[in-house]
């Protein structure tokens, strides 16, 4: 829900794996969400990042690094 200032105020907004797309539930205690910073030509973080959510299944199946791996190249600038 959106006030008249155009903020969102809702109490629980449930996020999505970037890998399947699904929500994740309140339940999965196995979920994960990573925050990758970027880095400028130094090395030097930037204060910006990019941020990735994965289900417990994504992981249990073993293909959250190479999910990450695939999305990051496809975020990265």
């Amino acid at each position: 829900m959106i006030n008249d200032e155009g903020k969102i105020v809702d109490l629980y907004l449930p996020r999505k794996c970037a890998w399947t797309n699904k929500l994740i539930t309140a339940k999965d205690h196995a979920s994960v969400q990573l925050n990758i910073g970027h880095l400028n030509e130094e090395g030097v973080y930037t204060g910006s990042y990019t941020t990735f959510a994965l289900t417990g299944k994504v992981r249990a199946m073993g293909e959250a690094d190479s999910a990450l791996d695939i999305m990051w190249r496809k975020a990265s600038p």
